[in-house]
């Protein structure tokens, strides 16, 4: 016997036909809009899974690329600082080897001091330099200024160290201790930059032949050493901004390869989903009109 085809089950057959249609049209829309083939884990699960893992991995890469980032803005402030140092000292050593030649007179001396004097304090200005509100050269006190303008030369910040974390596991210290520069003034005796300067002035504001002869001996040693030892900070800070850079390159590639995995796992192909698209909307439309003729032809029949 065979099954009779009632008109209920011809429009029900339309509707489903449909309705398949307008599902696989909108789901494309979607992929377009969205930019994404997944638009739920279900439609690939081992898929969304590797695109959980990625995306993860692309938020701690970009972790790590603002801490590089701005480790070297840290040491560039830290570095044009200590370059500003280097010029003051090597103006002070200029004053230094006029006034240990024997040809100015007490007066001029006097004046070479108090320039003398003030380059201190303009170096200590720049040991007081900051970077997005936290001094640069107060080891982790940042909120303090490790050194005060006038006559107290003590350092006021501490030794510990700052780092930046560039990857897993790998961290490139910033920190620059200048008290290894400057030191804590006259009253430490300690031979460093700030000892150094007062000492000079005072020699120059002395008067006598030793005091002249310590300019172009003693004191003139000192300032090479204080030369010296500001160098190799700059050398050692040179050094963490090319890590820093070499840390920020290769985060970068890294980054550049997992966002192509991620545009091969889950990006649209706008083309082939925009054919797609064309194509599932013609073929909606000429079912439309397909259902609508069916559907008023067994309308009629039922009227006969």
């Amino acid at each position: 016997m065979s099954e009779r085809i009632t008109p209920a089950m011809v429009t029900s057959a339309t509707l489903n036909n449909l309705n398949s249609s307008l599902a696989a049209m909108e789901r494309t829309s979607a992929e377009l809009s969205s930019g994404t083939t997944i638009l739920e884990p279900s439609d690939n699960p081992y898929g969304a899974s590797q695109v959980i893992d990625l995306e993860s991995q692309l938020e701690g890469l970009s972790s790590y690329e603002s801490d590089a980032q701005n480790g070297i803005s840290w040491e560039n402030t830290a570095s044009s600082a200590m370059s500003s140092i280097g010029h003051a000292v090597q103006r002070v050593r200029e004053l230094l080897v006029q006034g240990a030649n024997g040809t100015y007179n007490q007066s001029d001396l006097e004046t070479m001091a108090l320039q003398v004097e003030q380059l201190a304090e303009s170096i200590k200005q720049d040991a007081d330099t900051q970077y997005a509100g936290q001094y640069v050269f107060s080891g982790t006190a940042t909120t303090t200024p490790p050194y005060e303008q006038g006559a107290n030369d003590e350092y006021k910040g501490n030794a510990e160290t700052i780092s930046r974390a560039v990857g897993p596991g790998a961290s490139v210290t910033i920190t620059t201790n200048i008290s290894t520069l400057l030191g804590n003034g006259e009253a430490a005796e300690d031979g460093k930059l700030l000892d150094t300067l007062r000492t000079i002035a005072k020699n120059m504001r002395g008067g006598t032949v030793e005091d002249r002869e310590a300019l172009g001996s003693t004191d003139l040693q000192k300032i090479d050493g204080n030369i010296e030892t500001l160098t190799q900070l700059q050398a050692v800070a040179g050094s963490a901004t090319d890590q820093l850079q070499t840390a920020l390159t290769r985060n970068e590639d890294l980054q550049t390869t997992i966002t192509g995995a991620l545009a091969n796992l889950d990006d649209t192909n706008i083309a082939e989903a925009s054919i797609a698209y064309a194509n599932e909307q013609a073929a909606y439309e000429a079912a439309l009109r397909a259902g609508a003729t069916i559907v008023q032809e067994s309308l009629l029949n039922f009227l006969q």
